[in-house]
């Protein structure tokens, strides 16, 4: 497993890093998710992403579960806040109480004295940017956090947000979190060239497109059994790649990943890791094996001519509108 700095910090992550979005706490039990984490460290995954939204505090209850017992300074445990984890009027955004409030709640159920990254999940057009910042901050001086990121945010925001941190001596973001793959480069128009200048780096998620980038969908065909388009909310969230068009032109890339010695899935990852402001991509699993079969990307480089093969046979389904700089999915 290859690791990479993240941002401008001394921080080292694996390059594939790993999520638990969609699995833990919701489609999964705890069993499986611990053979899930299990089959991360013994690849030499080291970096775990979650949030406290994620199955509404079951993902990050299940993955410190996960990691009882390992050595917490071998390990880079991030989380997340903004989205609604409670019914009252402040138990969402980014104001002062509710960073505060959930940081110690995502503590406890991550069960650790800190995290290593915590992340704005989106950004508050309520909340002033000033009292944001210094909530951060204050988290970092109390020693629960020990680097600051942001999720989804516009390349304008995060130059305002760093601009400030910058004037009042705070410490700086340090990383961005982006939905990123070959079907979805909005990011690459203003908030790579944006991060790249300020120092941030990008932690992808969705490069394998919510799984249609494996090929395992197909033109005119129901989706396979058990698979993300099958539950409730999926094909809503999915529609736009589940489209023939779409799915007629991954199946382009098959050949591609053959001739590259990859799978489809490693081909997707690999791709994202070779834009040099990514620092990670993050993967989820259902299944020990999907991890396994995911970390095979790391260290894998794609000779120019093959990345020109893959925008040929993607060419037309390729979103690239800087506008859409905010994932369509709500809570990612």
């Amino acid at each position: 497993m290859k690791h990479r700095r993240l941002g401008r910090s001394g921080l080292k992550i694996s390059e594939i890093t790993y999520g638990n979005w969609l699995t833990h706490g919701a489609q999964v039990d705890q069993d499986t998710a611990t053979a899930c984490v299990n089959a991360a460290l013994d690849e030499g995954i080291t970096t775990f992403d979650t949030a406290d939204v994620y199955a509404i505090g079951k993902a990050e209850s299940a993955l410190g579960v996960a990691l009882k017992g390992q050595r917490r300074e071998g390990l880079e445990i991030f989380t997340k806040v903004y989205w609604p984890t409670g019914d009252g009027v402040n138990d969402r955004g980014l104001s002062r109480k509710h960073i505060m409030e959930s940081c110690e709640a995502s503590l406890k159920r991550l069960g650790t004295d800190y995290v290593d990254l915590y992340q704005a999940h989106r950004f508050d057009y309520e909340a002033p940017i000033d009292e944001v910042i210094r909530a951060f901050d204050d988290l970092i001086r109390q020693g629960k956090v020990l680097y600051v990121g942001v999720s989804e945010w516009k390349a304008g925001q995060i130059r305002e947000a760093v601009a400030m941190q910058q004037e009042l001596g705070y410490d700086r973001f340090v990383s961005s979190q982006p939905e990123y793959s070959m079907l979805w480069r909005v990011i690459e128009a203003e908030v790579v060239p944006a991060c790249r200048e300020l120092g941030l780096s990008q932690i992808v998620w969705s490069p394998m497109a919510q799984g249609v980038l494996t090929g395992k969908y197909l033109p005119g065909q129901q989706p396979p059994s058990g698979s993300r388009a099958t539950t409730d909310d999926g094909p809503e969230m999915m529609e736009d790649y589940l489209t023939d068009r779409v799915l007629e032109r991954v199946q382009k890339l098959k050949p591609i990943a053959q001739d590259a010695g990859l799978s489809m899935a490693q081909l997707a990852i690999a791709w994202v890791l070779q834009n040099d402001n990514v620092a990670a991509a993050l993967v989820g699993a259902s299944r020990p094996d999907q991890i396994r079969d995911n970390v095979g990307a790391s260290g894998v480089v794609l000779e120019p001519e093959l990345m020109k093969r893959i925008d040929e046979a993607l060419d037309g389904v390729i979103e690239r509108d800087p506008s859409h700089t905010e994932s369509p999915n709500p809570r990612d």
